[in-house]
């Protein structure tokens, strides 16, 4: 009796089962490779709503970013206007540092007022390196502070590969980037302060009495494309960072190291061809739908269901939606008691033995920690 008694009091496993996810199933078409764009050094094209690559070459190639530096300053300025420290009409004094920089610029003047939000016009479509001094002055008090908030964002964001040392993308050794996280802060932007668009979409800006044109050429070219930025110097190459909308869904595509402003239009507009002809965004389960039950022998009520906070959506190759699976992985972290959305794991979904996506399951329920009468019992029931 005392050997029953321990082996059914001995630690239990939590089980995990995992529902059947309906998938309409779509006419399935021959998924060609990727395209080889063989005069960039580097690209990637993602999903914006997944956040899954696509497409991609040398994606973590470390490359000098010119001016998709200015993302991160455009970034860091957002962010500042939504904690409320700066306003886009607020009038903000031109340093004599930023009026003499040199390089591409919107020709700002010390005694010309200029608001905010003239600055982030100048900054993301005149690629003006006055402008992005002029925004680092008045958001950190100094270049040299803002440069710091910006690494501290590289850290936030995640992007493994990147590293600044100005505010304006100036050739410098100590400033690097790859395509792959100038596509993850790119999606960060418009995620969280989707107002840039209103601005990278704009072909041309007028300040000073000076239209200057968009260094965007795709957006010349493709009526879907609404932005983000470009950059160009002799050791960066010809780079492009765009994103399209077309029929609601979001690519964004970047191009490092093209030899020329054709060539790399020609190459963005292959990725995201590619990408709208032959994946598409799969939904498996809507914000708060049940995925799946949660079972530990140590938790009253025993059985938990779990669902997904947010609509999970997949990126597939046309056709492939049933082929997707899902795996439900426990965090053996999780004790009783918990509240009513507590992370209790993540869906895993692949696709021929590839994760796609991880995603957080959070409980449906809170639970109590069963008695030890409560737990033997449950062990007696789990054990028949």
């Amino acid at each position: 009796m005392r050997t029953l008694i321990a082996s059914l009091l001995a630690p239990t496993l939590l089980a995990v089962s995992t529902l059947a996810l309906a998938v309409t199933p779509t006419p399935q078409l021959p998924i060609p490779p990727a395209p080889t764009l063989p005069n960039v050094a580097s690209y990637v094209l993602i999903d914006y709503q997944t956040g899954q690559v696509i497409a991609a070459k040398d994606p973590d190639l470390r490359r000098a970013p010119a001016s998709l530096t200015k993302l991160m300053t455009a970034y860091l300025t957002y962010q500042a206007i939504a904690d409320g420290s700066l306003r886009l009409e607020e009038t903000v004094p031109v340093s004599d540092t930023a009026w003499k920089t040199g390089g591409s610029r919107m020709f700002l003047q010390p005694h010309l007022p200029v608001t905010v939000d003239q600055l982030l016009h100048g900054l993301l479509i005149d690629s003006g390196n006055d402008a992005a001094v002029a925004l680092a002055q008045n958001v950190g008090g100094s270049q040299e502070a803002f440069v710091t908030l910006m690494n501290s964002a590289v850290a936030r964001l995640h992007l493994q590969s990147t590293h600044y040392s100005n505010v304006d993308g100036l050739p410098d050794d100590n400033l690097y980037t790859t395509a792959f996280d100038v596509a993850r802060l790119s999606r960060a932007l418009i995620e969280q302060y989707p107002q840039v668009l209103q601005i990278t979409k704009l072909k041309s800006y007028t300040y000073n009495k000076i239209t200057q044109r968009s260094w965007n050429p795709v957006l010349f070219r493709d009526p879907s494309v609404d932005g983000l930025k470009t950059g160009l110097t002799d050791a960066s190459g010809h780079c492009i960072d765009a994103t399209a909308q077309r029929n609601g869904r979001r690519l964004i595509a970047v191009e490092m190291g093209a030899p020329s402003w054709s060539s790399g239009t020609d190459a963005i507009e292959a990725l995201l061809n590619y990408g709208y002809r032959f994946y598409q965004n799969q939904q498996l389960a809507p914000a708060g739908k049940q995925v799946g039950v949660a079972s530990h022998t140590t938790w009253s009520p025993m059985q938990v269901p779990v669902t997904v906070a947010r609509t999970l959506v997949v990126t597939v190759p046309h056709g492939r939606g049933a082929d997707v699976q899902t795996h439900l992985v426990w965090d053996s972290k999780v004790q009783a008691p918990f509240a009513k959305g507590t992370v209790l794991g993540q869906l895993e979904v692949t696709l021929d033995g590839k994760t796609l996506r991880s995603v957080p399951v959070i409980a449906s329920t809170g639970t109590s920690k069963a008695s030890w009468l409560g737990q033997l019992w449950h062990r007696v029931r789990s054990a028949i």
